[in-house]
């Protein structure tokens, strides 16, 4: 069945914002894109969780977005994280994203001032209704404090923009309902849930572990496009030690930097409140990517 953002299906990356010495690392960020592109990833999301874009100012935002976008230069798809709690300010980013060349706008939900349900469908119909970039809805109410519930994510895919959703609520009733109900692309937002999420009809996944491993989860996404279950399942397992860990020992992102910085592929440092591992915590990561084979 052919789903309404089938475009974004695949890998898409959770970027990683470089900074160093308080400032965004620019050349940084546009040898990540080189990376990605060369890896053969799908899309990148600059500006999301991953990217600690609640530390970035508004000029921050859209800066990285736009040296994004160049770099991507039609080589990668973008998908541009715009969400805010403040409608007008999401509706500002989004703009500014699609002027910078953005291919879709990746919209958490409004966080902190938990919006009734109705008030989560305004939200985004008001930026819908502001500009024509593809909406990707982000749900992941373990850091925004409330639910998209699947009725209101399947009343959202009735406007034309809104095309996919990134699922991070790790439940497959919700992931379940929301392929009933609409025809909305479904996104895993947890790496550990990419294979569950594909076998009930999800088309892809918004990647953590995908900043360092790329072609691993492209091999995880095309054994499973070609059925070839058996291979997909073996990646998963292969996988699910690492993903577990990423997003385990710390708060995202401050493994995944981590892991970068042992792997040579330093992102500089993190911006308060992110505070880096302790010496256990390193460690154990450390034992992670040696079993992996990463080391």
């Amino acid at each position: 069945m052919a789903r309404k953002g089938d475009r974004f299906a695949g890998l898409t990356v959770a970027l990683v914002t470089p900074f160093r010495d308080g400032a965004v690392d620019e050349t940084a960020l546009r040898k990540l894109i080189d990376f990605h592109v060369e890896a053969g990833t799908d899309c990148v999301s600059p500006c999301g969780t991953t990217g600690e874009s609640p530390t970035l100012s508004h000029a921050e935002h859209d800066r990285v977005i736009s040296v994004v976008c160049e770099q991507a230069a039609g080589r990668i798809k973008v998908m541009a994280g715009t969400g805010s709690n403040a409608t007008r300010e999401a509706v500002r980013l989004t703009k500014s994203a699609k002027e910078a060349g953005a291919d879709a706008a990746l919209m958490v939900a409004p966080y902190y001032n938990k919006p009734t349900q109705d008030g989560f469908y305004q939200h985004y119909k008001a930026v819908a209704e502001a500009t024509d970039i593809p909406i990707v809805l982000y749900n992941i109410p373990g850091r925004t404090a409330k639910n998209i519930e699947p009725e209101t994510i399947a009343r959202l895919g009735e406007l034309p923009s809104v095309v996919a959703v990134k699922e991070s609520t790790g439940s497959m009733d919700q992931a379940s309902q929301i392929l009933a109900l609409s025809d909305l692309t479904v996104l895993s937002g947890d790496d550990s849930l990419t294979l569950p999420l594909l076998s009930i009809g999800g088309s892809g996944v918004v990647s953590v572990v995908g900043n360092i491993v790329p072609r691993d989860v492209k091999d995880l996404l095309n054994a499973f496009a070609t059925g070839d279950v058996a291979t997909a399942q073996q990646r998963h397992q292969r996988l699910f030690p690492l993903c577990r860990d990423l997003l385990g020992l710390a708060t995202n992102p401050i493994p995944i930097k981590e892991a970068m910085r042992i792997l040579g592929r330093d992102s500089g440092e993190l911006r308060l409140p992110m505070t880096s591992f302790d010496e256990s915590q390193r460690t154990n990561l450390t034992k992670t990517l040696k079993t992996y084979g990463l080391l």
